[in-house]
């Protein structure tokens, strides 16, 4: 390879949140890596420093030609330039479009277990969170289309978030099942917001499909959303593109971008991303066959050493999700008596709702050397709970 991965970034006392942590402690739960970025993406960082002055910016063309470009050679869609819209994040954008396209008590439609996020920017915002619970059977997850129909139709569901790929199990939706959920907002007159931050993160053989990409009668109600915040561990940069091909759809977004004052770039979002979007094909490559190896891994040493858990198959996302249902349906008290008892520090389920109590969810975009300690740690772990 290219790029080592295997290297060994020593983060704390670097105010990460992820290792923030007791010294025998490994954290694999914060949705972040361990791997440094791009080299590309830190030269055009020390660029930015190097000039010494750190005045306001605008968000360049070129920008916008970089994302457009990237989505043409990595997902086989060309997105047109008028779609897109810049803001300082997936999540302060999401929040800002219920608080401005969506009126207060509105029903926000989710798909759980989902992105533990969702929930805080749905009620904080004063809106009400509906579930269409996937359904669980034989290691997989299914959408129950009636149930979702039922959930849409409802006059005071205005809104449904779509994870895509889905956060926390992996899951890509396929076009046919996006077109379906499109058609079904369309006719129930549901806006989709499409979260599609993990879509870079597929597995080799994987792509999704950007929700933007399908038929305008379905895109036209819709708004997506991406980053080169997980791609390529760019989280601290907060810069996001929105999606948006509706023009009038567009126009409203902008305006609550603006008013909510997320719409204006950092000193080193715009060559950072820049740099991301047009050299950073030969790492994400990497990337990605270094984090399949790290899932295979993760899933030949739970069959043949950890009977009682299964490690779902992913197709995308650098997570892997854990089901302990032979151990426990109280997730969250299972994963703090692993990190009492071995210092393995994973993310509960239950924070993702659903059967997420069933769950753990474990980040596997860390050097290989502490993918094994965590499963020496969790076999350990898992030997002492069950004595």
């Amino acid at each position: 390879m290219q790029f080592n991965f295997d290297k060994i970034n020593d983060r704390r006392n670097a105010n990460s949140s992820k290792w923030q942590v007791k010294e025998h402690e490994l954290p694999m739960w914060v949705a972040d890596m361990d791997i440094q970025t791009a080299p590309a993406i830190i030269e055009a960082m020390h660029k930015d420093v190097d000039r010494g002055i750190f005045g306001y910016q605008y968000v360049p063309d070129e920008y916008y030609r970089a994302i457009s470009s990237w989505y043409k050679k990595e997902h086989n869609f060309e997105p047109d330039l008028d779609w897109l819209v810049f803001s300082n994040g997936v999540m302060p954008s999401i929040g800002s479009i219920l608080r401005h396209l969506t009126d207060l008590g509105d029903n926000v439609l989710l798909q759980e277990p989902n992105y533990n996020s969702f929930y805080n920017a749905i009620t904080s915002n004063g809106r009400h969170i509906v579930n269409s619970e996937l359904e669980y059977q034989y290691g997989k997850y299914s959408i129950n289309w009636k149930d979702l129909e039922e959930k849409l139709s409802d006059p005071q569901t205005t809104a449904m978030i779509v994870c895509n790929p889905h956060n926390p199990a992996g899951i890509i939706w396929d076009k046919e099942t996006l077109t379906k959920i499109g058609k079904l907002a369309n006719k129930h007159d549901v806006l989709i917001i499409s979260d599609e931050i993990h879509g870079d993160i597929t597995m080799p053989g994987y792509d999704y499909v950007p929700f933007a990409s399908l038929d305008a009668e379905v895109t036209q109600n819709s708004i997506s959303l991406a980053s080169p915040s997980k791609t390529f561990n760019l989280a601290i940069l907060h810069a996001a593109t929105l999606f948006i091909p509706n023009a009038k759809l567009r126009q409203k977004v902008e305006h609550a971008i603006s008013v909510d004052g997320i719409n204006s770039p950092g000193i080193m979002s715009m060559d950072a991303s820049i740099a991301a979007y047009t050299q950073g094909h030969e790492w994400l490559t990497e990337l990605r066959q270094y984090i399949q190896k790290n899932r295979e891994y993760v899933e030949d040493f739970a069959k043949k050493n950890i009977p009682d858990i299964k490690v779902l198959p992913a197709q995308a996302t650098y997570l892997a999700w854990i089901d302990c249902s032979k151990l426990t349906d109280k997730s969250d008290e299972f994963n703090q008596f692993l990190r009492d008892k071995t210092g393995l520090y994973l993310a509960e389920g239950t924070k993702y709702r659903g059967n997420g109590n069933q769950f753990l969810r474990m980040n596997l975009a860390t050097p290989k050397s502490n993918v094994e300690d965590a499963m020496q740690r969790l076999a350990k772990g898992i030997t002492e709970y069950k004595a």
